[in-house]
């Protein structure tokens, strides 16, 4: 039998956020988008872990899918995202959910760890960016936030083209689509904000989370540096760290990643007592 999606919104002060979510339970896995893409990245991981007894939602962080996109870049500090995933865990009434994402979902997931890290049963982290890709970010994400500002009138051509593309039903193909079709303004403020607060927690607030960690990381791209990932699963007292065969292997050929993932969600659930913050 099919996996249902069942989409929500949530309001959080003056902002709404979407989230869909698949399968039911209290074992709830919260996964998070990376930069400028959305939750339809995800969605045949979702249905996959929700498949094997997990209530798996899908946000999309502010900015991003069907969130509200607000264009000042104060709105899209980490630090804040991290509180919108606490009101999530709120809104569905859980007290505690695994924590996980790509890239900029991840970072969120490993500062909301230590903002509230009594609702952090465990985190799934793939992509961490931290110190090492600290330059190769800079050198990518500056001249991406410069184009979309002061290039806006050509990209808003090109965008309101791609946005009318029908959806092809692949999830990581629609995604892709609606990155290209997003508003160089709004692309701009994410962008902006997201480099103006805290990227990830510092060393000291890392070496303090004790929820069980799976990381995933892989050596292709600078900002991405398979060396952050490893120091990552140093920093984090309980971690195991997985290398993929490709940046893309959760998206295209998901099989082996699917399944590390939903081994360490049955570890997570299985504990008796959940994992604290140090203090």
């Amino acid at each position: 039998m099919p996996v249902l999606r069942v989409a929500h919104t949530l309001t959080v002060g003056q902002y709404r956020l979407h989230y869909e979510v698949y399968g039911t339970g209290d074992r709830v896995l919260v996964w998070l988008n990376p930069i400028l893409f959305d939750s339809k990245l995800s969605r045949g991981l979702a249905r996959a872990l929700a498949a094997r007894g997990n209530r798996v939602v899908l946000l999309d962080l502010l900015g991003h899918g069907q969130s509200d996109k607000p264009v000042q870049p104060s709105a899209h500090r980490m630090d804040l995202y991290a509180r919108h995933v606490v009101a999530l865990l709120d809104e569905l009434g859980v007290d505690q959910a695994v924590l996980g994402g790509i890239s900029l979902g991840t970072n969120v997931s490993l500062i909301t760890a230590t903002q509230a890290p009594e609702r952090v049963r465990g985190l799934v982290l793939e992509m961490p960016v931290l110190e090492t890709a600290a330059p190769a970010a800079a050198l990518t994400f500056v001249p991406l936030m410069l184009h979309a500002r002061y290039a806006q009138h050509p990209l808003r051509l090109i965008s309101r083209v791609v946005s009318r593309l029908p959806s092809s039903g692949i999830g990581p193909l629609d995604s892709l689509i609606g990155t290209i079709g997003s508003d160089p303004e709004e692309i701009s403020a994410i962008l902006r904000g997201v480099l103006m607060g805290p990227i990830a927690p510092t060393v000291e607030q890392r070496n303090a989370i004790t929820a069980p960690a799976l990381i995933l990381g892989h050596g292709i791209d600078l900002i991405h540096a398979f060396a952050d990932a490893k120091r990552l699963a140093r920093q984090l007292p309980d971690a195991r760290l997985i290398r993929t065969r490709t940046f893309a292997e959760l998206w295209v050929r998901p099989a082996r990643l699917t399944a590390e993932i939903a081994g360490f969600l049955d570890s997570a659930w299985a504990e008796a007592q959940p994992q604290r913050l140090a203090s």
